[in-house]
């Protein structure tokens, strides 16, 4: 079939119709009102020869006359990528000659280097996608626009944006002329677009990008309906306002969480607030961590305590988003109810003795450290408990080399987290509460359940481990790492004043006993030692490298202590769903060569760290004279406290660092689980069992274990498992296992290539950081009229023509291409920074403003978190995996966690976009000494790679050489 009407068009026609036929013919079906026309089939491109004869046929059945031209890509106007723009449409085309010229171009224009770029962004194979046409009659409009059934600048459920220009709307399509905007909280105002926009959403089940146009008669006519594929996922829907907070920030994860990840870190993080006496709900949205916060803000006695929270762990973005929630009359004060569990005295107690003991000895706090370190990786046994590692700790000289890290200590003790109701978001948080949680698994085929846990040490209802004493690892590990900070954060308010925050993190770099810091010296030392297979460890490329390492072809350089000691660890290594180093040591190879290259040795990151170490106690010293001088009293508590700083704040790493032996053991066990699903035919690979939840994955081992193994991979045997436990057992049963995985994964990598994840959200989808920006911007301007003669006739809440007039799925191809020309008088009106609503918060927020409020020209503003300035070439990283950084680049990330920190060592200095001062990225670059500049909202889009840009970390500026 080459050519078919647009009525018989359905949604189970995407392979032949593409997806905007199909959404064209399921609008006709819906009875909406949509311009006739007809479709040229992807079988006609397959076969790469215009079917001439049955176009002019149907071009002369729809009467001839102008028609509209438009791409109808298979992999276009879906959930995941519209293509907006990527494709060309051509309009008012007119005679059969030119209708067939336009269908060509259209063909063309799937190969065009804007859409493949697009493709390549988002993981689409080239060869994976076939293009149909549509061609439909002109209507002749008087107005047209675009309406969105949800707010695309700030996320916002409740309200509708419209935007609309005289005639035919590519004004408003492309950006190229003057479009007139109105946010819609009712249909008052509009009432015929708000009822065609909650039809819509309705049958569609998700927000709309709606193309309009009303003719001559005022008749209103739908030119396509597709997915805003730029919004963040809703929270559970609430009736009372709610306030979120991600919690993947405090460990530098952005990406998201796999299933079985989700499960574990919902029951860590619950039992880890509990245990500090806090009550909140863990909820999954977009496969993010999310803790409902709004008690803590309602509540008199700790919504300001909640703001300071936020601006220590959670950054400054986060910071300024909780403080204007603060604003917001729906989150006033409170009085009554309790925000604290049972039991917060005694965990207050504990609590102050425990901080005051390390601070008093910190040496056998260390000692204690570094004993419940080695109590939970001997358990796994990655670690034996023989003294050498306690010393290791202790003393700060880490011959063992053991892994590292946390902001948070992750806590070993049990407890028994609340029951965290899945929310809408990732695929498999639809389960029920029993889908979530974290069951044991059956070792065998023939075996029962076994009590080995998924989760953490938190979820395994074994006994906590003591020490000689009788406290628990968990008191062990956390004062001290506490007590660290504490030390670490109160020297700079009893000094205000007196000493700079430069000064203080001075003070606070080259900091001893740090096993995340070891770590990276560790590796560094490996590759200088393995100078002699240079020409082989640069020559190569990283992932090659490390299939030759697992099948035993290449020469030993020692990497195979270095991976016993910390293989374990990862990029995101929080979630059990990411391999680890030991399987995929990539990134290791790719670090290696980084050092390799570093030629001046005297920047070498041992010589670097032990000058910064050199300078933060020369600057003590000196701060110290000058504090007793000017504040006896405070100054002599200050400069005690920093010297404590100096002896734990290095341990605040220990803490993950010892849950993570846990977890690598719990992945182990899981991936043997998935080995025999594998072998019974349920699941391709074993590592597919992280897109399962613990249920699903119990239920399933249960059934292979009770069942012959299918060639087709469908289940044979009785299902098992209580009813309702999981979607596998009770809806599709177990034969839709790999159909499940495969869905999640597909989902999980388009999630991947998310740029922006708000840190505060609120239940009507409200991203609290645009909202606020969006507000900032347009309060520098008047608000303009509506356009003479148009449709909305009114004053607009939102400026006509200003930097967020483009869509958000308009031209998203170009969505990497950014470049730091002003907003306002750029040459490029539709650069990606006006284009994506809410990907950085909004303008505003990383642009350093003049006195005018214009946006300074090649300067972005974020926060100076270690001190210096350097110039450099910019090198944007999204995945720390085979990245290749030169020695003096600057590194420009989204976020860092610990498994980024290898890339430091080459690194002349660091631009985040996200994080706070004591996050792992500034802590270890003031260990090296290096500046950073964090909080710069969309700096991986806004510096583009290789361009040459000064960062000032006691300024907190990045700017680029113009």
């Amino acid at each position: 079939m080459l050519v078919v009407p647009l009525s018989q068009v359905s949604a189970a026609d995407i392979a032949l119709a593409g997806g905007k036929a199909t959404g064209l013919g399921e609008l006709i079906r819906l009875g909406e009102r949509v311009p006739d026309g007809f479709c040229v089939t992807t079988e006609a491109h397959r076969r790469g020869a215009l079917p001439e004869t049955e176009v002019r046929a149907a071009y002369e059945a729809l009467g001839g006359g102008p028609v509209a031209v438009r791409s109808s890509a298979t992999a276009e106007d879906l959930a995941g990528a519209s293509f907006a723009g990527q494709h060309l449409t051509v309009l008012d085309v007119t005679g059969p000659e030119a209708v067939l010229a336009a269908i060509a171009e259209c063909w063309e224009s799937l190969h065009g280097e804007r859409a493949r770029a697009y493709r390549d962004a988002r993981g689409v194979g080239h060869d994976t996608v076939r293009m149909a046409v549509v061609v439909q009659r002109m209507v002749q409009a008087e107005t047209a626009g675009v309406l969105f059934t949800a707010n695309p600048v700030t996320g916002r459920r409740t309200e509708m944006m419209v935007e609309s220009a005289a005639g035919p709307g590519t004004s408003v399509v492309d950006g190229c002329g003057p479009v007139s905007r109105r946010i819609l909280a009712d249909g008052a105002a509009m009432p015929e677009l708000w009822a065609l926009g909650e039809r819509l959403q309705r049958h569609r089940g998700s927000p709309q990008d709606v193309e309009w146009a009303i003719d001559p008669a005022g008749t209103l006519w739908v030119l396509q309906s597709r997915p805003i594929t730029t919004l963040f996922p809703a929270p559970p829907a609430s009736d009372d306002p709610r306030v979120y907070v991600e919690f993947g920030h405090v460990q530098g994860m952005l990406r998201p969480v796999t299933p079985m990840g989700m499960a574990t870190l919902k029951d860590v993080i619950s039992a880890m607030l509990a245990s500090l006496g806090v009550r909140a709900e863990i909820v999954d949205i977009g496969g993010r961590l999310y803790g409902d916060l709004t008690d803590l803000a309602r509540h008199p006695a700790t919504r300001n305590r909640l703001v300071k929270l936020m601006a220590v762990d959670f950054g400054p973005r986060a910071q300024a988003a909780m403080e204007h929630v603060l604003t917001d009359p729906r989150f006033a004060p409170v009085k009554g109810g309790s925000t604290r569990s049972a039991g917060s005295p005694a965990t207050a107690f504990r609590a102050l003795t425990g901080i005051i003991r390390a601070l008093a000895r910190p040496a056998a706090a260390r000692a204690r450290v570094a004993e419940a370190v080695a109590r939970l990786a001997g358990e796994d046994g990655a670690v034996q408990e023989d003294g050498h590692v306690r010393a290791a700790i202790a003393s700060g000289d880490d011959k063992s080399g053991l892994p590292t890290s946390i902001h948070s200590p992750t806590s070993p003790t049990p407890s028994t987290s609340s029951a965290s109701p899945a929310s809408t978001g990732s695929p498999a948080s639809t389960k029920s509460p029993a889908s979530t949680r974290s069951p044991g698994f059956v070792r065998s085929p023939a075996s029962s359940a076994s009590s080995a846990s998924t989760g953490s040490p938190a979820s395994t209802g074994s006994p906590a481990s003591t020490n000689s004493s009788g406290a628990s690892d968990s008191d062990d590990l956390t004062w001290p790492i506490v007590a660290g900070m504490l030390a670490s954060a109160l020297p700079g308010r009893l000094l205000d004043g007196v000493v700079t925050d430069d000064e203080i993190h001075t003070v606070l770099g080259g900091l001893p006993h740090n096993v995340t810091i070891e770590m990276d010296l560790a590796l560094w030392r490996l590759a200088d030692a393995a100078r002699d297979h240079a020409d082989l460890l640069l020559g190569t490329p990283p992932t090659d490298l490390a299939g030759l390492y697992l099948s035993g072809g290449l020469p030993d350089i020692g990497l195979g202590a270095f991976l016993d000691r910390y293989g374990h660890r990862a990029a995101a290594e929080a979630d059990l769903g990411v391999p680890r180093w030991s399987e995929d040591p990539a990134p290791v190879f790719a670090a290696i060569a980084n050092y390799l290259r570093l030629a001046d040795l005297d920047q070498a990151p041992d010589r670097r760290f032990a000058r910064a170490a050199e300078r933060a106690e020369a600057a003590l010293a000196d701060l110290a004279v000058r504090a007793r001088r000017r504040r006896p009293v405070r100054g002599a508590l200050a400069v005690f406290l920093l010297r404590r700083a100096r002896e734990l704040a290095g341990l605040r790493e220990s803490g993950k660092f010892a849950g993570l032996y846990r977890l690598a053991a719990d992945r182990r066990r899981l991936l043997e689980t998935g080995a025999r699903l594998v072998a019974a035919g349920r699941l391709a690979e074993p590592a597919d069992i992280m897109f399962l939840t613990p249920g699903e994955a119990a239920a399933a081992a249960r059934a292979a274990a009770e069942s012959v193994p299918d060639p087709a991979g469908r289940h044979t045997g009785s299902p098992s498992g209580s009813p309702g436990e999981t979607s596998l057992t009770t809806d599709a049963g177990i034969a839709d296992l790999p159909a499940v995985v495969a869905a999640r994964k597909a989902w999980y990598q388009a999630e991947c290539l998310r740029r922006h994840v708000p840190p505060v959200l609120l239940s009507d989808g409200t991203d609290v950081e645009a909202a606020l920006a969006a507000n900032r911007h347009f309060s520098d301007r008047e608000p303009p009229s509506g356009q003479e003669g148009d449709t909305t006739k009114a004053t607009l809440t939102r400026q006509e023509g200003d930097t967020t007039r483009a869509t958000p799925t308009r031209q998203e191809g170009d969505a990497d291409k950014g470049t730091l020309t002003n907003p306002e008088h750029g040459s490029d009106r539709n650069a990606p920074l006006e284009r994506e609503h809410g990907s950085d918060g909004g303008t505003p927020f990383g642009w350093e403003r003049g006195s005018d409020g214009v946006a300074a020209l090649g300067v972005l503003r974020g926060v100076g978190a270690s001190a210096g300035r350097v110039t450099g070439r910019a090198r944007i990283i999204h995945d720390p995996g085979t990245a290749r950084v030169e020695p003096g680049e600057i590194l420009v990330v989204a976020t860092t966690d610990p498994g980024w920190t290898p890339l430091f060592l080459t690194a002349a200095a660091l631009v985040t976009e996200t994080g706070a001062i004591m996050a792992h990225g500034p802590t270890v670059a003031r260990e090296y000494g290096m500046p950073a500049v964090i909080s710069v909202p969309g700096a991986t889009r806004l510096i583009a790679d290789g361009q040459v840009v000064t960062v000032d970390g006691a300024a907190g500026t990045v700017t680029t050489a113009l």
